[in-house]
């Protein structure tokens, strides 16, 4: 059984054309002027799972764990 890629993002896009990330119903980010549009044109050929992970690469919410920690350890600086 295939698990839907639903990550909790929407989209809504407003009379200026700046278009609003949210994520569970609250805004999480702002797309304006050149960003918005390129974005529109992006989710114009994406599928729902798709359009997901773009939403979440946008707001900066696609990567979780440890990766900020990780990359501050004196093992991995260079």
């Amino acid at each position: 059984m295939a698990q839907s890629d639903d990550l909790g993002f929407t989209h809504r896009t407003r009379k200026s054309g700046d278009v609003e990330l949210l994520h569970r119903g609250r805004l999480a980010a702002t797309l304006r002027g050149t960003e918005a549009a390129g974005f529109l044109a992006e989710m114009d050929g994406c599928g729902p799972d798709e359009a997901q992970q773009l939403m979440a690469r946008l707001t900066g919410n696609y990567k979780r764990g440890n990766e900020r920690l990780a990359a501050a350890h004196p093992r991995n600086r260079r």
